[in-house]
């Protein structure tokens, strides 16, 4: 009996295995003796421990000699005041977000560089239309007066420039005798009874027309153009010139009303009494913020989104300008109301600068384009004024500039013509003298405007080092080398920059085959210096069939106002 109560003993089954929390717990190996203490160890194993909810005896001695003072909240408000960090264990993305905050601190700066560089271009192209276009107008209609004395020793009556240079002539003349039948007061006054916000509503559907009217402009001016000096076999040929002229008049003519439009609600802003609209238009600007900045965008879409800025800027003022010229006719050009008219248009010219500062520095930001990339830029643009001084420019500088930034200098030449000639009276012969000495003021301002922009267009085209790509031998001509091999060779050039890499310009024209040198004249020289490099035409002629599996490289100077308008941004 005792033998068996001592086997039966509390905690223990029968065979032997503990099934309470109190008696000797289970080894690791399973076995149900306990494993001997160390040899030389006054200490029990842990497997000799006894449990108590889960803790060991010995743990549970340990805690309660602890002091209150280390679970107290001043040693916890202590660790947090000397608790350590290093951020050199973080080092590149520390490094990172240092290099944004110099990018975005460099952006104002390089931005207004760009800026100024390209509202002087586009001051350039402006001027022109009423300096040097008039002159070459009264040039080449002197030489078609002319012709009969020296003889048809061309076969062109006129050279194309100048037949180019006519047809703008007789546009501007025609539209503004028909600008003269606008009535600007009326306008005015039947904008001035519309409600703010229907004025402010009416305002952006204007700054949009004026973008989707300007894309299609410059090409039916560009279709005028070439339709009128392509060659042609046949005389009935020519006929085809009238159809387009009579829409590149109408095109001319509803810009210019647009613009008028747009002058003249931002005129109605100006002399309300409570300056609510002004104040209205100008905060719509910083809208633009939300729809551009939080949009995927590359360094070509950065590009065509300056030139955009410049144009825009550009045309502000020149409405400002217009805006100027009514107040002061209507108080009788007292210089007092000038002040009164400062600052809003220093408030206007404001937001405009901070909106386009803010967007382009975020625009860089968040898609990691460094601000080295307005230098690019502004190089594009000076390539654009370098090439077009060449003998082999295939297009003139203003229609450059139209294609480039969507400026076109017509429809607002028009407008500001009209609104000279109908606020400032010319009478007597001292009236005269101070026109003729305007107008000479002007050729001034702009021969001095195109040396200065031509010095520091070569300046800039040297420090990108695209000076090079201004000599392409295939674009020409060479003694030694015949016509025939000449004309080849520039046809599979056409071929590459138009079918097989996709990216077709504006400005391509097709080839003449009958004319040896004239024909090489018509290709943009930025379109070919992308596909053909320097010393590759005899490849190129000999191993065509291997191009067309060439990918095309987008390069800034292929990207003007229209050529990825219609590229989504994301």
């Amino acid at each position: 009996m005792a033998a068996t109560a001592a086997a039966a003993a509390p905690g223990t089954g029968g065979d032997g295995r503990q099934d309470s929390g109190r008696g000797e717990p289970k080894t690791l190996w399973g076995s149900s003796e306990p494993r001997p203490p160390a040899a030389g160890s006054g200490q029990p194993s842990p497997q000799q421990r006894t449990e108590t909810l889960g803790f060991y005896e010995s743990d549970r001695g340990r805690k309660k000699k602890r002091s209150l003072s280390d679970l107290s909240l001043l040693r916890f408000i202590s660790a947090e005041l000397t608790r350590g960090y290093f951020l050199e264990h973080n080092e590149a993305k520390y490094t990172e977000r240092r290099e944004r905050v110099y990018t975005c601190m460099r952006i104002p700066k390089e931005l207004e560089k760009l800026m100024f560089f390209g509202i002087f271009l586009c001051l350039d192209a402006f001027l022109y239309v009423f300096t040097l276009l008039p002159l070459r107008v009264i040039l080449a209609m002197f030489r078609f007066i002319t012709l009969p004395c020296y003889g048809l020793r061309d076969r062109r009556l006129l050279q194309p420039a100048q037949v180019c240079d006519m047809l703008k002539g007789v546009i501007l003349v025609i539209c503004y005798f028909m600008m003269h039948y606008v009535d600007y007061s009326m306008m005015y006054h039947l904008i001035r009874g519309q409600s703010v916000i229907k004025l402010y509503i009416i305002y952006n559907m204007l700054e949009v027309a004026d973008r989707l009217i300007s894309s299609f402009g410059q090409d039916i001016l560009d279709a005028l153009y070439w339709t009128a000096t392509e060659p042609k076999e046949r005389k009935r040929a020519h006929i085809g010139v009238i159809p387009h002229f009579f829409m590149a008049v109408l095109y001319v003519f509803l810009h210019a009303i647009l613009i008028m439009v747009q002058a003249t609600t931002l005129n109605v802003a100006f002399n309300s009494h409570n300056k609510s609209l002004l104040t209205i238009m100008m905060s719509n600007n910083f809208v633009e913020i939300k729809g551009s900045v939080f949009k995927k965008f590359e360094k070509n879409n950065l590009f065509q989104m300056s030139n955009s800025d410049i144009k825009e800027r550009f045309t502000n003022y020149v409405l400002l300008l217009i805006v100027c010229l009514r107040n002061m006719e209507q108080f009788s050009w007292n210089p007092d109301h000038l002040w009164v008219l400062f600052p809003d248009v220093c408030m206007v010219v404001a937001s405009e600068i901070a909106v386009d500062i803010v967007k382009h520095a975020f625009i860089t930001k968040f898609n990691d384009i460094t601000a080295d990339v307005y230098s690019e830029y502004r190089a594009s643009l000076a390539f654009d004024l370098v090439s077009s001084r060449q003998k082999n420019a295939y297009t003139d500088y203003s229609d450059s500039v139209s294609r480039r930034m969507g400026f076109i200098p017509l429809p607002l030449a028009v407008l500001l013509i009209r609104v000279v000639t109908s606020s400032i009276k010319v009478q007597g012969v001292l009236a005269y003298v101070c026109v003729v000495l305007f107008y000479c003021g002007l050729i001034s301002l702009k021969v001095l405007n195109s040396i200065v922009l031509l010095g520091k267009s070569c300046q800039y085209v040297k420090e990108a080092k695209m000076e090079e790509k201004l000599f392409n031998p295939v674009l020409t001509a060479t003694p030694g080398k015949p016509a025939g091999k000449q004309q080849g060779t520039f046809k599979s050039t056409q071929g590459i920059s138009t079918d097989e890499n996709g990216s077709t310009s504006v400005t391509n024209q097709p080839v003449h085959q009958k004319e040896n040198m004239p024909s090489l004249l018509v290709t943009s020289n930025s379109d070919q210096f992308l596909t053909t490099p320097d010393g590759e035409e005899k490849d190129i002629s000999q191993d065509g069939s291997e191009l067309k599996h060439r990918s095309a490289k987008k390069d800034l100077l292929e990207i003007d106002r229209f050529t990825i308008c219609g590229n989504r941004i994301d």
